[in-house]
């Protein structure tokens, strides 16, 4: 059976973050807790939402890291808890909204957040006392202001995702201008992340005919409009592009995600400085390629469909492509250039096997699988 379910309001224009306030009545938010990172404070973007939402009684809590951990969300809930905050504002990328999504589980639920992981049998103990969230994205690329989930490191170290419809942010506002001065590399590896997500769902087996729609034009606005936006951060037609594409990847990954996301989980869980974007720009082209042969992707002519969507001549110029994509956009070219040694795969690959994406790619991949993916993207 096919669960097709579309529930967040999103307010997506130039200029959207004026309607904060608006928002913020209409879901019965009255002391917000707004959730961000040291990055989006120093670029200026939280005071535009400070700005937006006038005089409005609210606490900030700015210290969420690049992979949000448990120990993030404890702080920023224990904070929401004593400010007598009623609702939760998520200002920044995947990071900020993910760790937001973790704090609305933790300062109403009791126990270790582990608890409510989706592989530990979580997802059926978060109710709809979730704290309600309005999500702002500042950077292109995770799509989480319209996802059930999240990505959080918790105490143990492992990356582990949280999903209930219930996180669904109540109110989305994608509002393009806040990404305007996003520097080149973090509007790259963003990118690449969602151009992955679109690519990942759409080669999934499960039947969702309009997540597929949503994914492969997402994957068509995404891949048209990255470079421009990387190498000419002012282009607002590519920025909204690009905030476009993001959001349809996680509006179609409802179908579930693979291999990529299922390596770069392991892998950011062990190095949790490694950017999530980047690694799923790297490992793109090996998933790719081991999908190839997949039945399913075959009889649907997935791989020429999404060739026709970039533009390329063929399925079997899509590996190419991606790898060459990152390296005209600045990435790295392979995991050792991030220190990522054979001595690690053992670890990497038996947490990709636990991922929640393991068993949605369209190729059950086994350990040797992960190790020759491992090997050729170094």
């Amino acid at each position: 059976m096919a669960l097709i379910y579309y529930v967040t309001q999103v307010q997506f224009a130039f200029g959207a973050v004026q309607l904060l306030p608006q928002e913020c009545a209409r879901v019965g938010i009255q002391r917000p807790l707004i959730v961000t990172d040291p990055g989006v404070k120093a670029a200026g973007v939280l005071q535009k939402a400070l700005d937006a939402l006038g005089g409005m009684a609210s606490a900030v809590f700015d210290q969420t890291p690049s992979n949000p951990t448990e120990a993030a969300v404890r702080a920023a809930a224990q904070m929401y808890q004593a400010q007598g905050c009623d609702g939760i504002i998520a200002v920044g990328g995947g990071s900020a909204i993910d760790c937001a999504k973790g704090v609305a589980i933790a300062a109403t639920h009791a126990g270790p957040l582990t608890y409510y992981a989706t592989i530990e049998g979580g997802s059926q103990r978060i109710t709809e006392r979730v704290a309600p969230i309005i999500a702002v994205p500042t950077t292109s690329g995770t799509g989480s202001e319209v996802a059930r989930g999240a990505i959080l490191i918790v105490d143990d170290h492992r990356k582990l995702g949280f999903h209930s419809w219930h996180l669904v942010p109540k109110s989305a506002i994608c509002d393009p201008e806040l990404t305007l001065g996003l520097p080149p590399l973090l509007t790259a590896a963003t990118g690449m992340d969602a151009i992955a997500h679109c690519i990942e769902t759409f080669m999934s087996a499960a039947f969702n005919p309009p997540a597929d729609g949503i994914a492969l034009d997402g994957l068509e606005r995404g891949w048209a409009h990255i470079e421009r936006a990387t190498h000419h951060g002012a282009d607002r037609e590519a920025r909204l592009n690009m905030m476009s594409a993001s959001m349809q990847g996680a509006m179609a990954f409802q179908k579930g995600l693979g291999c990529v996301h299922s390596l770069s989980h392991s892998l950011g869980g062990q190095n949790p400085r490694l950017h999530h974007g980047t690694l799923n720009a790297l490992f793109l082209p090996a998933v790719v390629r081991f999908n190839t042969d997949c039945a399913s992707v075959q009889k649907d002519l997935r791989l020429e469909r999404m060739a026709r969507a970039m533009s390329l001549p063929g399925a079997a110029d899509i590996p190419d492509a991606l790898r060459a994509m990152s390296e005209r956009l600045g990435l790295p070219s392979g995991l050792a250039e991030l220190g990522v040694q054979e001595a690690h795969f053992d670890a990497i690959i038996q947490n990709a096997l636990a991922d929640h994406c393991h068993g949605t790619n369209p190729r059950l991949a086994s350990a040797d699988d992960y190790r020759a993916m491992l090997l050729a993207s170094m």
